[in-house]
């Protein structure tokens, strides 16, 4: 599914939505599969691996999609901090300090997040192929990968692509990658408990790929 803010405007322009490339019935039928009731509450660990830094940085906390297009991630180690979507602003709240907006806009990697995790758990695959392009592998009663590609282009100047990995019905892990290089890992549910002390790339695609 994600520093302590997922550095989360793919505003596709109706010419841009007309016509995005169909996926295919099983990866549409995934997806609606993948819906659930909103308010949709669910614990994530996350580790940001970036050039600039020796080893990755490790957050944890709990998403929850609050219906339509909010979102809300409440960081709680190491440092509380909410950030919360909604009506196109982002509101950053931290314990002893006066909230922060702004647009959400500036900010590319969180209208990433939010598409996604909006037409994910709200089982809408028509709001996720005109955001990205999308393909999948695997079981869908079973093991399954999902992959999106940004349409926006100036969205995947920042965003390559991103990477679910799931079981069933149930996203267990989302990989952000980062057009620069840097990668962001997402341990989603009762997989976010299993978070490594210290995290490598390689230990947390095994926890991805693992069996609930």
């Amino acid at each position: 599914m994600m520093s302590s803010l997922l550095l989360w405007s793919a505003n596709i322009s109706a010419s841009e939505a007309a016509a995005p490339a169909p996926a295919s019935s099983a990866t549409l039928a995934l997806i609606s599969a993948l819906g659930q009731p909103a308010p949709a509450h669910t614990a994530f660990a996350e580790a940001r691996f970036m050039q600039v830094l020796d080893r990755p940085l490790v957050i944890s906390g709990e998403l929850a999609w609050l219906g339509d297009d909010k979102l809300q991630r409440r960081v709680e180690q190491p440092k509380a901090e909410t950030f919360t979507i909604a009506d196109g602003e982002v509101t950053q709240e931290r314990a002893g300090k006066k909230p922060r907006h702004f647009s959400l806009s500036r900010a590319p990697q969180l209208q990433v997040l939010l598409d996604s995790f909006v037409a994910l758990l709200s089982g809408d695959p028509t709001h996720l192929q005109q955001v990205f392009k999308i393909s999948h592998d695997g079981d869908p009663a079973a093991h399954w990968t999902l992959s999106l590609v940004p349409r926006d282009t100036k969205v995947a100047r920042t965003i390559a692509a991103i990477t679910i990995n799931g079981y069933a019905t149930v996203s267990r892990c989302m990989q952000m990658h980062e057009a620069d290089g840097d990668l962001a890992v997402d341990l989603l549910g009762p997989l976010a408990a299993r978070m490594p002390a210290q995290p490598t790339r390689e230990s947390l695609l095994a926890l991805c790929g693992e069996a609930p």
